[in-house]
């Protein structure tokens, strides 16, 4: 038996596995303080800066985030029963889904475990919020879904889960 949407699953497990590796580096290497210890890997454009978040993305919600863990646990089970059980029709839906998941699973596993996310990528440049591989891995599988809605089947058939287009 062949396993229904390889690059879904491929794509959570990948992004899942560098999320967490990351996370634990930081967790490893860094101290937790305030003002928060910071590595500048190119001054003034890009740190790592070890924070933790209690909210959303952006901090949105902090210290309100508890219905934010049941949240990662509904949306990361819905995609879990998503990939195995629907045929997604081409690569940019399995590898868009199964980042999202990925995303879900890492931050959600934090939020189960200690509460709170582990952020430590910060854009200066922009003064852009610290975040994480699991945000990325969000964003990243958002824009996915986004080409994938945009592209049209080069075959004009139905792939019935069979036969992928790119």
């Amino acid at each position: 038996m062949r396993l229904r949407n390889q690059l879904f699953w491929v794509a959570a497990i990948v992004g899942l596995v560098f999320d967490q590796l990351t996370k634990q580096w930081v967790v490893r290497t860094f101290e937790l303080t305030i003002p928060p210890e910071t590595i500048a890997l190119w001054p003034g454009v890009f740190h790592f800066t070890y924070v933790t978040n209690t909210g959303a993305a952006f901090s949105l919600f902090s210290n309100n985030g508890e219905w934010l863990r049941w949240l990662s646990l509904i949306v990361s089970l819905a995609l879990i029963i998503l990939g195995l059980a629907v045929p997604l029709a081409n690569r940019w839906e399995q590898v868009g889904y199964g980042l999202i998941l990925s995303g879900a699973l890492g931050n959600g596993i934090d939020r189960f475990l200690n509460g709170e996310v582990v952020d430590f990528l910060d854009f200066r440049l922009i003064r852009f919020p610290i975040f994480n591989v699991a945000d990325i891995c969000i964003n990243i599988g958002i824009v996915c879904l986004v080409i994938a809605a945009f592209r049209t089947p080069s075959n004009g058939h139905s792939s019935g889960g069979k036969k992928l287009r790119s």
